[in-house]
Formats: C-alpha cells, structure tokens, sequence
C-alpha cells in the first residue's frame, strides 16, 4: 500500500526532536569544497527562494532509520521547488514526502565504499534521486549519474571532463583541483569573494576607460586650438 505523505508523517516520530546527527567533515579539504559547493549556488540562485540547500545535514525517512542510523545524510544535497528557510535536518514526511532533486558526495578513505555502493543504491532505490555526484577532494575521482527509468545511468563527461546536471543546468567538472560549477557556454560561476572581486575590477576597468576617453578627447580638443580651430 502506498502511503500519502499525510499518512506517512502521522506514523513518524514528533520531528521537532530531530536533530542533524552527522559526523565532522575528514579534512580541510572537504570543509573547503562543502563551503564552494554551498557558497557558489547560493551566489548564483541569490535572487531565489524556492530551493533549500544541505550541506552535511541528516535526511530523516523512515522508523527503521531512525532506529539503527544506517545511513547518514549526504555531504551536500539540493531540494528544489521548496521554501528556502533553515533547517536542523531534512524530514522527508514533514516535506510533502520530497526527497533531494541532485545529491553530491565527498569521498573520503572512510566513506569512499559506502558512497561508492550502499548509498547510491539507496539514493537510486528509496530517494529516487534523479542525480548523484561524487568527487574525492584528495583524488579528483569525480563521478556522475542520472536516474533513468529504475536504474542509474553514468553521466558522459565532455571533452573537458565535466558533467552536464539537468537539475541544475549547469556543468560539474575539476578545476584546479575543485569541484566548479559552469555555466553550458564554459563560465565558471564564481563564489560571492570572486564576484566581488570581478566586479571592482570591471569597476576599475570602467573608471580607466572613462578617463583615457576623456584624456582623448582633450588632447584633440588642444590639437584643435594649436591649429585654430574652436573645439566648441
């Protein structure tokens, strides 16, 4: 029997009480990537309020879950066509039943098996997740896959080895041995210090045209007048 969601969150425990229940992250380098993962779509969808972001933060989904924590939440997750507002973790039957649109996994030496096997089958077999990433911040291994019909399906890299996501209608791919996002024309979206940075220097370049126009134009003016010509 298929529950509806409204059946599913009467059986579950009082959500309130639950909180993320997840592990520190194994390295500086993961801390590192999590924040860029985070940052840089935060930046990119600033103007919007319909996705909520999880960055190492438990999904709650069922009572057997619940009872022995078999699986933890993913390193980074993206819910969309939701409220953006705060959350100590995602309970999947107090959301309408929705499970994560796109999931991104860091490898560590760790969780690199688990990530690899036990949760992509539970992503692709419970959560219905239509894409799952993993990358290992010490490696590089960057890995995609996209649900197609029961089963995933492994992303083509294009020539630059990036990964088109449909859910975000963007490009993962390695640069500079970080997990990026890029737009389909190859940009990389920048994180808010990079944006702020390009646009100081935009700012900058602006200033310095205006002025060597302005310099142009009054050495032509004085030009003028050594012939005997009025500029004006």
């Amino acid at each position: 029997m298929v529950l509806t969601a409204q059946q599913l969150e009467a059986l579950m425990p009082d959500a309130s009480q639950l909180l993320s229940d997840e592990p520190e992250m194994e390295s500086s380098l993961h801390y590192a990537q999590l924040a860029l993962l985070v940052g840089c779509l935060e930046w990119l969808w600033r103007d919007r309020l319909d996705f909520f972001i999880g960055a190492n933060l438990t999904i709650y989904f069922s009572r057997q879950q619940l009872r022995n924590k078999d699986f933890r939440g993913p390193d980074f997750f993206l819910v969309k066509q939701t409220e953006k507002r705060p959350r100590n973790a995602w309970v999947v039957w107090e959301e309408d039943g929705r499970y994560p649109d796109l999931i991104i996994e860091l490898l560590s030496t760790s969780t690199a098996s688990t990530d690899r096997t036990l949760k992509k089958t539970l992503y692709q077999n419970r959560f219905r997740t239509p894409e799952y990433f993993w990358f290992s911040p010490d490696s590089l291994e960057f890995e995609g896959f996209r649900l197609v019909g029961h089963e995933y399906e492994a992303i083509a890299p294009n020539n630059e080895g990036w990964r088109w996501s449909q859910e975000l209608n963007l490009y993962l791919g390695v640069e500079n041995r970080q997990l990026r996002y890029l737009t389909a024309e190859g940009a990389m979206i920048p994180t808010p210090e990079e944006a702020a940075k390009q646009a100081q220097l935009q700012l900058a370049q602006e200033r310095q045209e205006k002025m060597d126009a302005q310099q142009r134009a009054e050495a032509l003016a004085e030009r003028l007048r050594s012939l005997g010509v009025d500029p004006n």
